[in-house]
């Protein structure tokens, strides 16, 4: 009997393992834990932990993806010193069109056109392009950045970077094989008030780090029409989980310096059910099944004993809400609904004020001083300029602006390929969750047991 039992447990095993494959990568459950399966790196393949590449004097830069986000982005790169855009490429010729009328306008040099289904493999190929920049739909991520980095070529590519654990890995292998930059385009860490934020928790002003919190609430009523071929609402409605986590989780994980003195460990997740969401599908796809809930919260633990706390909702009519938290032991800062800050009295005795407490939050007049005072240095540099330019109150700009002077410098990039995996694995792990009772998901350790080389999120100067 007990040779039958073992025999079924380990066939249940290879069937839980075998079914993951075909929906979620392949898995398996030790001890009440999913944990995928991570692939082993090539001979002599070396981590990308603090890279440089050599510097770039004039950086030469192509795109691919011309709608909605590529479109500013051309418009962004006009306004950046030692930049020439070499290329641009769109599925519908029309569309580079546009962009290049707007190039020619402002007297910049003609780029060289690609379209269709396979330009953007032409345009990945050319010798005079030293970053390609992607803007398409979220499914075309991973094979576009993968080929520019076999071609030689470093990579910018739009949130989420990648929808599955095996393609996190392929971005990570590839970034380490070829050693070129894959940099995920998380514009909301430039937020002037989360990079302040993150300047104060680096000079301690919120004590130890405990919790973070972090969300995409948007409604998307008005944009779902917006997205060729409906390809956005399609993917909410065949896939479940936190599938579009990284405006903001990024900012989360870096207060949290995680693969550089921490990592995630393990997160748990559910859902609603599906009432808004289904209902849009069957008023404008005319499908009755919808697999997003309306709503998704996941908790997240890391190595030291921190915690975060993501929620994804795109469907309900709530403000904006990216939920921004961010819980020390010594002090507090909140940016949705009310931008806010908290701190122990002692924390600010160089404050001038009567009515300091830790019971709310500090004065209009204390929080201002404090976000002039602590204001990250990069931000203060380019601020008036990343305002007058524009991109989502400027943080699409400095986000450009850091990503060519760090290539331009031969520095480490803010964001590195361990994080575009690390934000973008998300979305699989917290559908492996939910379709297993919300059962704990090990969060693959994308450095493969490195985190620890790195003491701390540090910008490069």
């Amino acid at each position: 009997m007990k040779r039958v039992l073992a025999l079924f447990c380990a066939l249940t095993a290879l069937l839980v393992a075998v079914s993951c494959s075909e929906d979620h990568g392949t898995y398996r459950i030790e001890d009440g834990m999913i944990v995928f399966d991570e692939p082993k790196p090539a001979a002599g393949q070396q981590d990308m932990l603090g890279f440089a590449a050599e510097p770039i004097e004039t950086l030469h830069v192509g795109f691919v993806g011309l709608g909605m986000r590529g479109e500013d982005a051309v418009y962004r790169f006009t306004f950046l010193d030692g930049v020439e855009i070499t290329a641009l490429c769109d599925l519908l010729p029309e569309r580079v069109a546009k962009s290049q009328e707007y190039l020619t306008a402002k007297g910049f040099p003609a780029a060289a056109e690609y379209s269709g289904e396979e330009g953007w493999k032409a345009l990945c190929e050319r010798d005079d392009v030293d970053l390609v920049y992607i803007c398409t739909p979220w499914q075309l991520h991973v094979d576009m950045a993968v080929y520019a980095m076999e071609h030689g070529k470093h990579v910018a590519v739009e949130v989420p970077a990648a929808m599955s654990v095996a393609d996190c890995w392929r971005l990570v292998d590839t970034s380490e094989r070829t050693r070129r930059h894959c940099m995920m385009l998380e514009n909301c860490v430039y937020d002037f008030f989360e990079l302040t934020t993150l300047n104060m928790a680096q000079q301690g002003l919120f004590g130890e780090i405990l919790h973070a919190e972090g969300a995409y609430i948007h409604n998307l009523a008005p944009f779902w029409d917006k997205y060729q071929g409906n390809w956005r609402l399609e993917f909410n409605r065949t896939h479940r989980g936190d599938v579009y986590a990284t405006h903001g989780f990024g900012p989360d994980c870096q207060v949290l310096n995680i693969h550089r003195g921490d990592k995630l460990d393990y997160l748990v997740a559910m859902d609603t059910k599906s009432v808004v969401g289904r209902s849009i599908a069957e008023k404008s796809m005319g499908v009755a099944d919808f697999a997003n809930g309306d709503q998704t919260t996941t908790l997240i633990r890391t190595a030291n004993g921190k915690t975060v706390l993501l929620q994804h909702n795109v469907y309900t009519p709530r403000p904006y809400d990216r939920m921004y938290q961010v819980v020390g032991t010594k002090g507090f800062a909140q940016k949705y609904p009310v931008q806010g800050y908290a701190f122990e009295p002692e924390q600010l005795e160089d404050i001038d004020h009567e009515d300091l407490t830790s019971h709310g939050f500090v004065p209009a007049e204390v929080r201002k001083e404090l976000m002039e005072r602590y204001k990250f240095p990069f931000a203060r540099e380019i601020e008036a300029k990343a305002r007058e330019v524009g991109g989502h109150g400027g943080m699409d700009f400095i986000m450009d602006y850091r990503l060519v002077y760090c290539l331009r410098n031969g520095l480490p990039l803010d964001q590195d390929v361990y994080d575009a995996a690390e934000w973008s694995c998300i979305g699989e792990l917290t559908a492996a969750s939910i379709e297993n009772g919300s059962m704990p998901v090990a969060v693959p350790d994308f450095t493969r047991g490195r985190w620890q080389k790195l003491d701390g999120l540090h910008f490069a100067e």
